[in-house]
C-alpha cells in the first residue's frame, strides 16, 4: 500500500538518519559528563571529609548513654587526717579536751610536740593521738619582738602530716591542743568540697581588730583549718622557702596564709570553724549559733565554762550526748511564740533554752547576746565581725535561762528528747501584766532528728509550743524539727 507507515522502505528514509545523529550527541554529553565527575572526585571527597572532620570538631557533646556507675565514695573520717599543735609545757592539762573528741579507732593523725612528754601507762593516754616531734627549725629567721619562735614549728605541721606519707588521704585539718572538733559536723562541711581541687577551708577571728592586724583572708589555726590533699602536696614543696621570706610576721597561721597568698588560693570561710577571740561567757554566741554546723571551739581555757556551776571539761562532756543523738542539730537556734502567755522562746537545740516575756521579732532573735567581750578589752561591740544586741538590764527583759540536763531517745515516737532545767538565779522583779515563765522549771524538746540536715538550703528549723499539760505543771514541752510549708516566724 501507498501510504502504508509499516512498509520498511520508508521508515528507514524517514527515521534512520535523525536516530544516528541524537544517539551520537547522547553518547558525547555522558562522555563529558562521565569524564568531569572522575575529574572532580578527589575533590569532592577532600571536601567531604574536611566537612565531617569540622562538624565532629564543633559539634555539641552528646551525653554518654552509658555513663561510669562507680563514683568516688563520699569524704568520711578515715579520709582526714589531723595535725594538733601542742607543747611540752601545756600538755598535761591541754590533754583532756583532746580526750573529749578524739576517736582512736576511727581517726589518724598526731599530736605534734616540741618535746617528748611522759606518758603515764596506767592512764587513759592510750585514747590519745600518738605523738611526733616536729623538725628542727633553728635555721629558719624570726624577728617578730611580740611573738615567738614556735610559730614556724607549727605552721609546718601540714608539710610534715604531708611527709608522714599516709594512704587514702584527702584532708590535713590543722587545730590546737585547746580546740574541741564536732567530728561529725566537720565530715558534713568537707563534703562539700572536692578534694581534688586547692581548698584552705576555716574561719575568721571575731574580732574586727584581729582581722585588721592580721588578715581577713586567713584562717585561724585555733578555729580548725581545712587543706585539701592536693593544696597540701603544692604546699609541701614550696612552704620551707616561703617562710623564709617572712621572718617578720607573727603566728603560725598568718605564715600558713601568706603561703596560700603566694599559691593563689582564697579562704573558704565556714562559719561553725570557732577561733572565739573572746573573753566571758559564750552563752550569747552559742544561744544565736550562725545557720551552720557546729564544727570546733577553741579558746577553751580564756572563756567561761560553757554550763555553769561545772568546770570546762566536765561542761563540755554535758554535750556528748546530743552530739551522739543529733550532731548537725547541735546548738541549732529556733525560734518561736506562746501567744497565750505573750512569751518569745528561743531554743539552742542541745544546749540551752530562753524564754522572753513580750513578743520581740526573728530579726532581734537571732543577735547574739552579748555575754562575752571583744578580745581587744578597749573596743566595744562595734569592733565585732557580726551584729551582736546588747544584755538588756530591764527588769522584764530578762531572759529565763534553762540549760540542757539530759537527753534520750524515745523508741516510742522515734524522736530526742532533751530537757533543760532553770538556771536559779535571782531575777529581777517586773511588774507587767502577764504571765510569769518563774513557774516554769523545766522545758522538754521533742525532735526528729535530721542527718542530712545540711544537705539542703540552710534554714533555721522552727519550733512549737504544745499546749499546757496540767499533769506536768512547771514544765513546758516544744517541738522543733524542719518548717511546715508556709511556716514562717511571724509576730502578729
Amino acid at each position: 500500500m501507498k501510504d502504508n507507515p509499516k512498509d520498511p522502505e520508508n521508515l528507514y528514509s524517514t527515521w534512520t538518519f535523525p536516530k544516528v545523529t541524537i544517539c551520537f550527541l547522547l553518547l558525547i554529553f555522558f562522555s563529558y559528563i562521565s569524564y568531569s565527575l572522575k575529574f572532580l572526585h578527589p575533590y569532592l571527597c577532600t571536601q567531604q571529609s574536611q566537612s565531617l572532620n569540622f562538624q565532629s570538631q564543633f559539634s555539641i557533646p552528646q551525653s554518654d548513654p552509658n555513663p561510669p556507675t562507680s563514683q568516688e565514695p563520699k569524704t568520711n573520717i578515715s579520709h582526714i587526717v589531723f595535725g594538733i599543735a601542742a607543747s611540752a609545757d601545756l600538755w598535761h592539762h591541754r590533754k583532756n579536751y583532746i580526750k573529749l573528741w578524739w576517736r582512736p579507732d576511727q581517726m589518724r593523725g598526731h599530736v605534734w610536740l616540741d618535746q617528748p612528754v611522759k606518758t603515764d601507762p596506767k592512764s587513759d593516754d592510750n585514747l590519745l593521738p600518738p605523738f611526733k616531734i616536729s623538725g628542727d627549725t633553728s635555721g629558719f629567721k624570726y624577728t617578730n619582738p611580740k611573738g615567738h619562735h614556735s610559730a614556724i614549728r607549727i605552721s609546718r605541721i601540714v608539710s610534715e602530716s604531708f611527709r608522714v606519707g599516709m594512704k587514702n588521704v584527702r584532708w590535713f585539718v590543722l587545730g590546737d591542743d585547746d580546740t574541741v572538733f564536732v567530728a561529725e559536723n566537720l565530715v558534713r562541711v568537707l563534703q562539700k568540697y572536692d578534694h581534688n581541687q586547692f581548698y584552705y577551708i576555716g574561719g575568721s577571728s571575731e574580732s574586727h581588730l584581729q582581722n585588721i592586724k592580721f588578715s581577713y583572708n586567713m584562717a585561724y589555726g585555733g578555729g580548725g583549718i581545712a587543706i585539701s590533699y592536693s593544696l597540701a602536696k603544692a604546699l609541701e614543696k614550696m612552704q620551707d622557702g616561703c617562710i623564709q621570706r617572712y621572718p617578720g610576721l607573727y603566728g603560725s597561721d598568718d605564715r600558713l596564709q601568706a603561703c596560700m597568698a603566694e599559691i593563689g588560693v582564697p579562704l573558704t570561710r565556714e562559719k561553725g570553724f570557732h577561733q572565739f577571740d573572746v573573753y566571758g561567757s559564750l552563752f550569747g554566741l552559742l544561744a544565736a549559733h550562725p545557720i551552720a554546723p557546729l564544727v570546733s571551739l577553741h579558746h577553751l581555757d580564756v572563756v567561761e565554762p560553757i554550763f555553769p556551776d561545772m568546770d570546762r571539761i566536765h561542761a563540755l562532756q554535758r554535750l556528748e550526748a546530743p552530739t551522739k543523738l543529733d550532731s548537725a542539730g547541735l546548738a541549732q537556734q529556733s525560734i518561736c511564740y506562746d501567744i497565750n502567755r505573750s512569751w518569745t522562746i528561743s531554743v539552742s537545740w542541745g544546749y540551752a533554752v530562753q524564754i522572753f516575756q513580750g513578743i520581740s521579732s526573728a530579726r532581734e532573735m537571732e543577735l547574739p547576746l552579748r555575754t562575752f567581750l571583744n578580745w581587744y578589752k578597749r573596743a566595744d561591740h562595734t569592733a565585732y565581725t557580726f551584729n551582736t544586741a546588747s544584755v538588756n538590764r530591764h527588769a522584764c527583759q530578762v531572759p529565763f535561762v534553762y540549760y540542757l540536763s539530759n537527753a534520750f531517745y524515745d523508741t516510742s515516737t522515734n524522736q530526742t528528747i532533751t530537757e533543760y532545767v532553770q538556771h536559779q538565779t535571782r531575777m529581777p522583779e517586773c511588774n507587767w501584766k502577764m504571765a510569769n515563765p518563774s513557774r516554769i522549771h523545766k522545758v522538754h524538746v521533742h525532735k526528729s532528728s535530721d542527718p542530712h540536715l545540711w544537705d539542703k538550703a540552710p534554714r533555721r528549723n522552727c519550733c512549737r509550743v504544745f499546749r499546757p499539760d496540767s499533769k506536768k505543771k512547771g514544765t513546758m514541752v516544744i517541738e522543733v524539727g524542719v518548717c511546715h510549708e508556709d511556716e514562717v516566724v511571724k509576730v502578729w
